[in-house]
């Protein structure tokens, strides 16, 4: 029988670092799982990231995954992804080395199936049509020849080429566009505020506020349309003071929008229609000219966009390429604080190891030494000047006796050495006044510090030091035996204590300072205040 516990030999098995191991797992992972379907119901969906990126997992009645959508993928999404929905994943798995777990990526995200998205679109149906939003009553008629047409919609899409041919060739009236996304993340919203932008214009604004508004998209799958469903769109048609015009997909295409808004057009093409009336016969032909060659130029870009695209796929985006970085900086910049707290409290502990040394004795003994080195210097200095000064005063008076027979001139010259002499002197005795000076400050700064550090003063503060029947500074509790006498040193006195279980101190009683043979205080032994 093998022994599980027996050391395997070493030439049956290969030795892997823990890297080469973790690179190794997850080349597997994503050589067999390159491509992968996966339906689920979203789970843990709260937005994207801040960096843009989408978290959350996919889950059945039996087991979960975690996925994550980057900001690139997920700013080309059909639809808003939502908790608890149901939907069809394709990606490809991967692992991160930073921890053991396995994860999809995820490149598109559909609904599992257009009956999902319907029963939402339903409930939200009921849910708004009960606070009043689709009544009849809500509606407002269209003007009959409005001055100021205002579009929301995609600005580089074929709707809003075919709605301003369709208004030049039958009225040309000015017309105000508001560009927005019409589909993916957000587009939603900025339908939202476009809306309500449009409203908020004045008379006296420098552009000029519409008559009518058209909301405007071409048309699509219930995904590409999913944007006009959002809440957020349909309140702000229905709160609209413009008489609004819905015009999204084609005229078998309804969205939560057509009902909120005050008229529905079947195509972008019948809501330009429905703004303005007709005018030439002549000028239609020319705007269906231009409208096949606007078209015949999107569908060549199309074909184009279509080659790049194939041709783009045989090189690795750049989502795959930052892929791990970006994981590794989300999971650092939420560590960063942790690290900064550990960072703080080593400090805190060094500097107390540190500070446990500085105690005040050490600080009054160097002191001490200085100002006796200081006071001895002094001294020397003192009798040093005093021997120069009587050897220059001997040297003067032999040299004004010995000049007393020479001419006048001599004697002139001697009288202003003898002044150049003197002037030494005094700036010899300003000079080591200074010093002196200079000493003293600097041994009264010394002495302040030793004041600030002295535990007396601290004491005042309203601490208390603790000692033990010999004197000794007790600093933890662990050290205090259960009946052991202590003595709690304040500032103006001490008093005994006797340490009990569960409790701090008992039958205190204030007490002079024990004094020591002599008659004087007996000195406790110096602890550390830190």
């Amino acid at each position: 029988m093998t022994n599980l516990f027996d050391p395997a030999p070493a030439g049956n098995l290969t030795e892997y670092s823990v890297s080469e191991l973790s690179g190794s797992i997850k080349r597997t992972v994503e050589t067999a799982f390159d491509q992968v379907r996966v339906r689920g119901e979203i789970s843990g969906y709260r937005g994207p990231h801040s960096s843009g990126h989408a978290y959350f997992s996919l889950k059945d009645d039996r087991a979960r995954i975690d996925a994550v959508i980057w900001k690139g993928t997920m700013s080309r999404l059909k639809f808003r992804p939502e908790e608890g929905m149901e939907v069809i994943a394709t990606g490809k798995v991967t692992t991160f080395p930073g921890s053991p777990k396995y994860q999809i990526v995820i490149e598109t995200l559909e609904p599992a199936g257009a009956g999902a998205l319907m029963a939402l679109i339903e409930e939200r149906k009921r849910k708004l049509g009960a606070e009043g939003l689709f009544d009849a009553g809500r509606k407002q008629l269209l003007p009959f020849l409005p001055r100021v047409i205002g579009v929301v919609t995609s600005p580089t899409g074929a709707v809003i080429r075919d709605i301003l041919h369709r208004i030049s060739d039958r009225f040309p009236v000015h017309v105000v566009v508001w560009p927005v996304k019409v589909q993916g993340e957000g587009s939603g919203d900025e339908v939202a505020r476009a809306i309500r932008g449009f409203n908020a214009l004045g008379p006296d604004d420098a552009i000029a506020r519409p008559d009518v508004l058209i909301v405007a998209r071409g048309g699509g799958s219930l995904e590409d349309l999913w944007s006009f469903n959002d809440e957020a769109v349909v309140r702000a048609a229905a709160e609209s003071e413009i008489p609004l015009i819905s015009a999204v997909g084609h005229e078998t295409d309804w969205t939560l929008i057509d009902h909120a808004a005050d008229v529905r057009a079947p195509t972008p093409t019948g809501a330009a229609e429905m703004a303005v009336p007709v005018k030439a016969d002549l000028e239609a032909q020319v705007a269906g000219l231009s409208a096949r060659l606007s078209s015949a130029k999107t569908r060549q870009m199309d074909l184009r966009r279509q080659s790049l695209r194939s041709l783009m796929r045989a090189f690795p985006s750049l989502d795959q390429l930052l892929a791990l970085p970006r994981r590794r900086f989300d999971e650092a910049s939420a560590s960063l604080g942790r690290c900064l707290e550990v960072t703080v409290l080593n400090k805190r502990q060094r500097f107390e190891r540190i500070g446990g040394g500085l105690r005040p004795d050490i600080l009054s003994n160097r002191i001490v030494q200085s100002r006796q080195r200081l006071n001895h210097d002094m001294d020397r200095v003192r009798r040093l000047i005093e021997r120069l000064l009587d050897q220059s005063r001997f040297r003067l008076h032999r040299a004004g006796g010995a000049l007393d027979g020479v001419p006048f001139r001599l004697k002139a010259d001697h009288i202003r050495q003898k002044e150049r002499l003197g002037n030494l002197v005094r700036h010899a005795d300003n000079a080591l006044m200074n010093r002196l000076r200079r000493e003293r400050q600097a041994v009264a700064a010394q002495d302040r510090v030793l004041q600030s550090l002295a535990y007396k003063n601290v004491l005042k503060r309203g601490y208390a030091v603790i000692w033990n029947g010999d004197y000794h500074v007790v600093t933890t509790a662990a050290a205090v035996r259960s009946g052991e006498a202590l003595s709690i040193e304040f500032a103006d006195g001490r008093v005994k204590a006797l340490a009990g279980e569960g409790i701090t101190g008992s039958a205190l009683s204030k007490k002079k300072p024990v004094k020591a043979e002599g008659g004087a205080a007996e000195k406790p032994k110096q602890g550390s205040l830190f």
